[in-house]
């Protein structure tokens, strides 16, 4: 691995989860949320160090106590703090391994340009710092917005990422696409970057993340969600974006090798407003994938097939995401991997 932003199949040391409580949007399902929550925290913490992040400590010890064993408790770390709402991909450090040791990058999350209350999840870094929960040097970059799930990296120096978010509205304006990618090749030590400019997912609030739409993988591959429904909405677009990345090339010129990812069966709220249910947005972890998953045994299972071309010496795990896509994220954005400095 070259120095700056690991891929996050790189050996990790830990997995943040921010908890959901009744004083964020979950209340109203907060038993079906917390559910899934704990699903998340069994699996992780069977594997690697649990970072959990909740203004109610007490209270999340002892649903952790009723559904883990003793010696997944054991590798779990509460960190006190108030909390807007649960989407850590987002609001956590974002860690780059360097020649002094890990660096912890703070940067600026405005609630996905402005849309919700951010300011307490903004905060939620430095308050880790405060306590010690993370080794590493830590780097202010609150003058710039950045979420976690607007990036990807391959370890190597190259970061994927989306025109739609990084130009977004009230993000870094009024700085041109060319100050936001000299911005990003600088603060992650990387040296290039791919603009995926096509895609999107129907009820999507964060202006087309990247990991909901196409992951960098081991081997210059890319999962990407495909859609085959031409009279899905999704169709153009997702036709548009499967080109593109069709045209990338590796740094050395070569390229990727893509593996498409099933369109998930359509999710409504009951409104009748579609969901943002996407299969690229999987967590890797040490020795396994978590896969969210939606309800449909047959998508589900192409979707499992598909990952595991990426990943064939992982276990791929699903978790039923089905609840958090009604806050418009799912399994990945609720998610950070700090990387190992192995």
């Amino acid at each position: 691995m070259d120095y700056g932003l690991p891929a996050e199949w790189h050996r990790q040391n830990a997995v943040q989860l921010t908890w959901p409580h009744a004083a964020t949007d979950w209340r109203p399902v907060l038993e079906t949320v917390t559910r899934c929550y704990l699903d998340m925290a069994r699996e992780i913490a069977a594997r690697e160090h649990l970072i959990i992040v909740t203004p109610e400590p007490g209270s999340v010890l002892a649903a952790l106590k009723d559904a883990l064993p003793a010696e997944s408790l054991m590798r779990i770390t509460l960190c006190k703090a108030p909390t807007n709402d649960t989407w850590a991909r987002d609001h956590a450090f974002i860690t780059l391994l360097m020649p002094d040791g890990p660096h912890l990058l703070d940067f600026r999350f405005n609630g996905w340009g402005e849309k919700f209350p951010s300011d307490l999840d903004n905060r939620i870094p430095q308050r880790m710092a405060e306590q010690g929960i993370l080794k590493g040097k830590y780097e202010n970059h609150l003058d710039f917005v950045l979420e976690g799930g607007s990036i990807e990296s391959d370890g190597k120096g190259t970061i994927l990422t989306t025109s739609r978010c990084l130009l977004a509205p009230r993000r870094n304006q009024p700085m041109t696409q060319a100050q936001i990618e000299a911005r990003l090749l600088s603060a992650l030590h990387a040296r290039r970057i791919l603009w995926l400019d096509h895609g999107y997912l129907a009820g999507d609030d964060t202006d087309c993340h990247i990991d909901t739409l196409a992951r960098l993988c081991p081997d210059d591959t890319i999962a990407y969600v495909q859609c085959l429904d031409k009279s899905d909405e999704h169709y153009d677009e997702l036709r548009l974006m499967e080109r593109q990345l069709e045209t990338f090339r590796t740094a050395e010129g070569k390229p990727y090798r893509l593996i498409p990812l099933p369109m998930a069966t359509p999710i409504c709220d009951e409104d009748g407003t579609r969901l943002p249910a996407t299969y690229a947005n999987f967590l890797i972890i040490n020795e396994a994938i978590l896969m969210p998953t939606y309800g449909d045994p047959v998508t589900d299972r192409k979707a499992e097939e598909q990952i595991s071309k990426a990943f064939p010496m992982r276990d791929i795990i699903g978790i039923d995401c089905r609840i958090l896509v009604t806050q418009h994220g799912s399994l990945h954005c609720c998610t950070m991997q700090y990387p190992s400095e192995e």
